[in-house]
């Protein structure tokens, strides 16, 4: 006999699967319409986020690339027309490269970010108020516990 946590691992899991895929397929889908590839929208993502510039090495480390791999695809946000990104040498570091986010780069970012939320909205809006909160509060306790509470490779 399977256990009702067991039943409910199991439900959860077909789930959160199909969610993931469906958001890989879509996203994929919207960036292409944005001629970008996933890696480097969370480039830019990465940049927004730590105020438009960021450390080449640091946006490898956080995507968990080499710096050489970063440096092969910052190149290729650069050479685009007209450029997402921008390279500049580190003030204090001279080993160091600095990425700057331009204002092409954040407008194709807010871009592709805006897509993403009309069908947000789409999708939430068939949910009441009351749904939708509960839906929130769950994912954020979720998303809480898998960061907090458990050690890496630990359940």
């Amino acid at each position: 006999m399977v256990s009702d946590l067991e039943n409910d691992v199991t439900i959860f899991w077909t789930l959160l699967f199909r969610v993931v895929l469906d958001a890989e397929k879509r996203l994929a889908a919207n960036l292409a319409a944005h001629e970008l590839t996933p890696p480097q929208f969370y480039v830019l993502k990465t940049l927004v986020e730590q105020g438009g510039r960021c450390p080449i090495g640091e946006i490898a480390r956080l995507h968990h690339l080499t710096n050489a791999t970063m440096t092969g695809m910052v190149k290729r946000l650069e050479a685009m027309t007209p450029p997402l990104v921008s390279r500049q040498p580190h003030t204090s570091d001279r080993r160091s490269v600095v990425v700057s986010l331009t204002q092409a780069g954040q407008e194709r970012f807010l871009a592709v970010q805006a897509d993403v939320l009309v069908y947000l909205r789409a999708v939430l809006s068939m949910l009441t108020g009351e749904e939708r909160q509960d839906l929130i509060r769950y994912f954020s306790r979720y998303v809480a516990l898998s960061a907090g509470e458990f050690i890496a490779g630990e359940p």
